[in-house]
């Protein structure tokens, strides 16, 4: 089969178009014709290394962590599935692979695809809608009436996370460009703050909750928009050590993530809030209530661009670029 593999971790790294072996199926996989893929900023983070501490991938490896396509086959123990299944899903770390045309999948990592929507628009779901899901119900138990602060919500988290939290009945705001003012106000944000021309620090407190994916400095910024008891998200970092004990890190990996969340640690306590690290994980259940709220119409998906198979690497210089509305989608297949 064809694949965009990693030969070795650089920054910058290159992507290579292979000839791959067949995935090897566990009794527990399902085989995956792979329609559609979508390109995520993670990918540039694993393909130059950058989580290789916890993330040890062995080159050369395929990159990729969304899918939407057909099952081709079942493993001997899987039930919930069956060849002709039309599905979609964010393979589990240490799995992953969906810059190619066949996946082998863990099945309680896959759903059955949003009946409405085509094989890209379902690829471009399960990594965006599951860290928003696992931010906001999980994390968050976002409740009616509480106050929202979701960033970059043009981007491919944004876009998301800004519908399921008005459907959790909140007041969101959010951070935009004025060019996407329009769009996020389309999807439910009720303060939109342009981050060019405004500093959302001096606009916003008060606030329940802040899904943050910006940088440093906009996460210490963060902690002040939030009223005592609320609670900070960061996908973006820093990691903390109840994410180090989730992987099962050892004691020196420990205390690099200890010293690395130190400081926002002590200032979200002087503030009285909460501070937690989320790197979401593959979940088929939830992918399956994200279906729901989709064919539902609750939510509706976001995407930009739609590249064919052969530029991957294009579409993955696009996503760095930090322009694209909503997500960047490959065609992998018909």
């Amino acid at each position: 089969m064809k694949a965009f593999v990693v030969d070795k971790y650089k920054k910058k790294g290159a992507l290579r178009l292979a000839d791959m072996p067949e995935p090897r199926m566990g009794a527990n996989d399902v085989l995956v014709r792979i329609q559609a893929t979508a390109i995520n900023l993670l990918d540039s983070k694993v393909r130059d290394g950058e989580f290789k501490l916890f993330l040890p991938y062995r080159p050369p490896f395929i990159l990729g962590h969304d899918l939407a396509g057909t099952v081709v086959r079942v493993g001997a123990n899987v039930r919930q599935f069956k060849a002709g299944d039309e599905v979609y899903a964010r393979p589990r770390d240490h799995r992953i692979g969906t810059f190619a045309e066949f996946i082998a999948v863990d099945a309680a990592d896959v759903a059955l695809k949003p009946a409405s929507l085509s094989m890209e628009q379902a690829a471009s779901i399960p990594l965006v809608g599951l860290t928003a899901w696992q931010a906001l119900v999980e994390v968050g138990k976002v409740k009616p009436g509480q106050k929202v602060f979701i960033q970059a919500g043009s981007g491919g988290v944004g876009t998301f996370a800004i519908q399921l939290a008005k459907h959790l009945g909140a007041t969101v705001a959010t951070t935009t460009s004025a060019a996407n003012i329009h769009l996020v106000k389309s999807l439910g944000a009720d303060v939109v703050i342009d981050y060019k021309t405004q500093d959302f620090e001096q606009v916003l407190s008060g606030y329940d909750l802040v899904l943050n994916s910006q940088d440093a400095k906009t996460l210490a910024k963060s902690l002040n928009v939030l009223k005592p008891g609320g609670r900070l998200i960061s996908i973006s970092g820093p990691p903390d050590v109840p994410f180090a004990r989730s992987l099962g890190l050892n004691l020196f990996l420990r205390f690099v993530m200890r010293m690395l969340s130190r400081g926002v640690l002590k200032k979200a306590k002087s503030r009285g809030v909460e501070y937690s690290f989320l790197f979401m994980r593959a979940e088929g259940q939830q992918l399956a209530q994200i279906a729901r709220l989709i064919d539902s119409g609750v939510i509706r998906s976001v995407v930009d661009k739609v590249f064919p198979f052969a530029q991957v690497g294009d579409a993955l210089a696009y996503v760095e670029t930090g322009r694209a509305k909503g997500k960047v989608v490959v065609k992998v297949a018909d």
